[in-house]
């Protein structure tokens, strides 16, 4: 619970656990103090590397666990349980006449109708012999139309119990009007089957739409076990001194949640990775004076985009695992396939490609200790000089002849006579360029000109190149936080408790229950409250913010608006109107007001538990100048220069030089293009602007 931090607990550490380095961030919350530091991740059983991280940063920091206020942590358990573990022991519990919700799907074709010949729908999580039906039935109203079956419900358990079946989810058609039948089934799932793990739709998403919903169900059943299982071994591994300190866990919606209450509900977890970064890099960008900004979180395998309008990272409803579709709220995030373990290649055509597929961390580039065979993104780095001899801190060494080679025998498939640097500098180029025009897409799209935006870039390979995508752009600013492939640790940390509540009930506009809604919202709030209060956050820290979903009457998708607060009466539905409107106009570019009715189809409510949110203290100011290192022959616009080092921790405040030059640290490698400068603000974050 939050309320057993110790009087004199003052620390706060993040833990973002990847694929090779599980990063860990400490925040002093009496003086700001930020301290950083990586350990091996362990994935035959990653918490072991969480802890290792949370002891290291201690004993680097000379603090103990009684100065400690809590941990954040951010895992992929229930996405990698998803990508990359069979989908089997999984059963569905559905009503009489639709066991093929999982066959019949959606009829939308992925990119386009031309792509109706040769699309074939994903493969069904649950095979056929083991959907069952029961008897009963809701209307779209909740009223019952027929009772339930329990004869067919105990049937169905004691199969499912027979065959050994563990995860079962629950799928009733309309449980989310009313809920009497699923929690009905739910209580004799666990008379005849209490070994089972089991999932409902009215509690994981108690809205209309039943492929997206049984979907969404199904993948929370499925990650349960998983879930239980990694934080059971995260508990045994933080041992009795850490124990009972408050463990919160990342989830999608940029939020986190304690771990008692993810366990419930796991599937808000799924899409959680790179959603810290993004609340990290709201933070950043605030204190660097930009409200606009894209971010790029560039990794081993691929690059994760997403926007930030008016200081607010945007959410979505749609999003995916694997092949399977979720429907739960989560931070807005694309992503590409170019990271920095991304493979360059050649087409049938003879044409160079890049990504994306990866080598990843093992075998990794080509330049790595036992690196693959193929050269990456990395390799052509290392080759052009833009990155150093070894990585973290010295950690990984680099073979740079052997990246060479790489682009030699890459000249060789593609017939040309370039050299190894040319060669390197087409790999990035085409990188850039991939990065470059994704990000006009999601922005144009949306009716937003990128050039009124910065690029905040973290992840130990988005500084490398970012600045040139900025270039290429033409956007504002290349903002490069402290630490940058710590960044996803670090918005842990910036995190205020978040759960999300909501239910379909269709009202047209002109025949809106005012009653009606103001009990609906009275119950979310109610329900939202009691679960905040549960992780002992106190009353008056808890925000409650009112959504809903709307449509024009004859659309099937919505557009999400901000409620107003307070009394319900008949100003709230205008200005619910009059706010769907405006967000369709932003939206689409057009709206159908005074001509086209519409209908409130979702009522959400979010609670929010505030937290003293970390940030960066300024640093003292120093009238020392930016001194180079030394220099290094680094490739740039056609041949090589002899380009300035720069060590980061040595740059002070107000610290500006113009580029070509590199700024080496711990975790990451920053490179200034010629006809750029880069400058230092107050907090140590790096801006890097075009033409000055």
């Amino acid at each position: 619970m939050a309320s057993q931090a110790s009087s004199k607990a003052h620390l706060r550490i993040g833990i973002d656990t990847g694929g090779t380095f599980t990063d860990i961030v400490c925040v002093d919350a009496a003086s700001g103090h930020v301290a950083v530091t990586k350990v091996p991740s362990t994935p035959a059983n990653p918490a072991l590397g969480l802890v290792n991280g949370v002891h290291k940063i201690l004993g680097e920091v000379g603090a103990t666990t009684d100065e400690l206020i809590g941990l954040a942590h951010g895992t992929t358990v229930a996405t990698n349980a998803l990508l990359q573990g069979a989908i089997d022991s999984l059963g569905l519990i559905v009503t009489t006449g639709f066991r093929h919700v999982l066959e019949i799907a959606r009829q939308a074709v992925p990119d386009g109708y031309g792509n109706s010949y040769f699309w074939v729908k994903p493969e069904r999580p649950v095979p056929l012999d083991l959907v069952f039906e029961v008897g009963g039935r809701m209307n779209f109203k909740g009223e019952e139309l027929r009772p339930l079956d329990e004869d067919s419900v105990r049937q169905a358990a004691r199969a499912l119990k027979a065959r050994g079946i563990r995860a079962i989810g629950v799928c009733l058609i309309h449980a989310y009007a009313n809920d009497a039948h699923e929690r009905r089934v739910l209580e004799i799932l666990n008379e005849e089957y209490p070994d089972g793990t089991i999932s409902i739709s009215s509690q994981v998403l108690p809205e209309y739409r039943e492929y997206e919903r049984t979907i969404t169900t199904l993948v929370d059943a499925f990650v349960k076990p998983h879930m239980e299982r990694y934080l059971k071994r995260v508990k045994d591994a933080l041992g009795d001194q850490l124990r009972d300190k408050p463990f919160l866990v990342m989830q999608s919606n940029g939020g986190v949640m304690s771990a008692g209450q993810v366990v419930n509900k796991p599937i808000t977890t799924a899409l959680s990775g790179p959603a810290a970064g993004v609340l990290g890099s709201a933070v950043i960008s605030t204190l660097a004076g930009f409200d606009n900004v894209v971010t790029l979180d560039a990794g081993g395998t691929s690059t994760d985009l997403s926007l930030i309008e008016n200081k607010i990272a945007q959410l979505t409803n749609s999003g995916s695992v694997g092949p399977f579709p979720v429907r739960i709220p989560m931070i807005d995030i694309e992503t590409i396939g170019t990271g920095g373990g991304s493979i360059a290649w050649v087409s049938r055509e003879g044409q160079l490609r890049v990504g994306p597929k990866s080598a990843g961390a093992d075998p990794g580039p080509m330049c790595y200790p036992n690196g693959g065979a193929q050269p990456t993104i990395t390799d052509a780095n290392l080759v052009l000089g833009r990155l150093p001899a070894a990585l973290i801190g010295g950690g990984i060494a680099l073979n740079v002849e052997r990246a060479r080679q790489g682009m030699v025998d890459l000249a060789k498939a593609l017939n040309s006579s370039k050299t190894p640097d040319e060669i390197a500098a087409g790999i990035i180029e085409i990188a850039n360029w991939s990065q470059a025009n994704r990000i006009r897409q999601m922005t144009i799209q949306r009716g937003i000109d990128p050039r009124d935006f910065a690029l905040l870039s973290f992840g130990g390979g988005g500084p490398v190149q970012s600045a040139a995508v900025v270039q290429l752009i033409g956007m504002k600013a290349c903002i490069i936080p402290p630490s940058p492939g710590n960044l996803a640790a670090f918005g842990l940390l910036a995190v205020d408790w978040r759960n999300d509540q909501m239910v379909t009930r269709v009202m047209h506009e002109d025949e809106v229950d005012l009653s009606a809604v103001a009990e609906i919202y009275r119950g979310l709030e109610a329900d939202a409250v009691a679960r905040l209060e549960a992780d002992g956050i106190a009353r008056d820290r808890i925000r409650l913010v009112r959504e809903a979903d709307i449509r024009y009457a004859g659309q099937s998708m919505e557009v999400r608006v901000t409620a107003p607060g307070g009394k319900i009466d008949g100003s709230v539905v205008e200005a619910l109107v009059d706010t769907f409107h405006a967000a369709h106009r932003r939206t689409f570019g057009y709206d159908y007001k005074g001509q086209q009715k519409v209908e409130i189809v979702n009522f959400r409510v979010s609670g929010f538990g505030m937290i003293e949110r970390p940030s960066l203290p300024k640093l003292p100011k120093s009238d020392k100048k930016a001194e180079s290192k030394g220099t290094r022959s680094v490739y740039f616009d056609g041949g090589r220069r002899d380009t300035p080092l720069y060590d980061r921790k040595n740059l002070a405040p107000g610290a500006t030089f113009p580029g070509p030059a590199i700024v080496e640290e711990f975790g990451s490698t920053t490179v200034v293009f010629p006809g750029q400068t880069l400058t230092v603000d107050d907090h140590g974050i790096m801006i890097i602007r075009d033409g000055k």
